[in-house]
């Protein structure tokens, strides 16, 4: 499947033969970020030339090449470990699991929490991940293995967890164990404030490394980065209905 250059979620995650230490192999099949905004976009009645002028290219189907919206779902490609920008077309054609011989997964627009079973930082504490901000994501490939990532100016950095003490986490968080395979992920928050878990869409961890990139300034992020990640994280909170539990919504 070609790619239509630095589009979509492949202007976020850093390039396999970049110079920085990467992400695992989820993120790491995508091209380098690019400096344009992921909301823009070029006009079809456009006739000035991109490449003179520096303007970005119209958002694209990696599926079929129909033009689409800055707002656009996304379908998982799981033999490249990678995700494509979709219209709503392709991306109804791989909603059901059997589709594509099972290679395209198209990305559910879920977001789910669970405020009645709050987690005290303690808990979150004791996976001893170096920043208050991860995601975890199941990938069908390696049999359902559970990977962790935290993002940061180089892209999504993977981080090795003490699988028990999860295992632990999910009993007493169910929330936790409902993200779908390759296509969705657990995302928690820890801030002065307190700890925040979400089931979230896949892509949307794209978006939040492609923030990370695009804002991070100097040793601690900087303003900038930070109000980004808040206004991710908001949007987040809006979005996410509560959690019925295990098997429901």
């Amino acid at each position: 499947m070609t790619g239509t250059g630095a589009t979509g979620l492949r202007r976020f995650v850093r390039s396999p033969d970049a110079a920085a230490p990467g992400p695992a192999a989820p993120l790491t099949t995508v091209s380098p970020a690019s400096t344009v905004s992921s909301a823009s976009t070029v006009s079809p009645a456009s006739t000035v030339s991109p490449a003179r002028t520096g303007a970005p290219v119209a958002e694209r189907c990696e599926l079929c090449a129909t033009e689409v919206a800055a707002e656009h779902s996304h379908v998982a490609d799981l033999q490249e470990a990678s995700l494509l920008c979709a219209c709503r077309a392709c991306y109804l054609l791989f909603t059901q699991a059997t589709a594509g011989r099972g290679r395209y997964r198209a990305v559910p627009d879920r977001y789910l929490a669970d405020p009645d079973r709050p987690m005290p930082p303690a808990v979150w504490d004791e996976l001893e991940i170096p920043v208050g901000l991860a995601f975890f994501l199941r990938t069908s490939r390696t049999g359902g293995e559970l990977t962790g990532f935290y993002p940061s100016p180089a892209g999504a950095t993977e981080c090795r967890l003490d699988l028990q003490l999860w295992d632990r986490l999910v009993g007493d968080y169910p929330l936790l164990c409902e993200p779908a395979a390759d296509v969705e992920a657990a995302l928690i928050s820890r801030t002065d404030a307190g700890v925040e878990y979400f089931l979230v869409p896949v892509d949307a961890c794209y978006e939040l490394a492609g923030r990370m990139r695009l804002h991070w300034r100097g040793f601690d992020g900087g303003t900038e980065a930070r109000e980004s990640i808040a206004a991710f994280l908001a949007a987040v909170r809006r979005r996410a209905r509560p959690f019925a539990g295990p098997g429901g919504e």
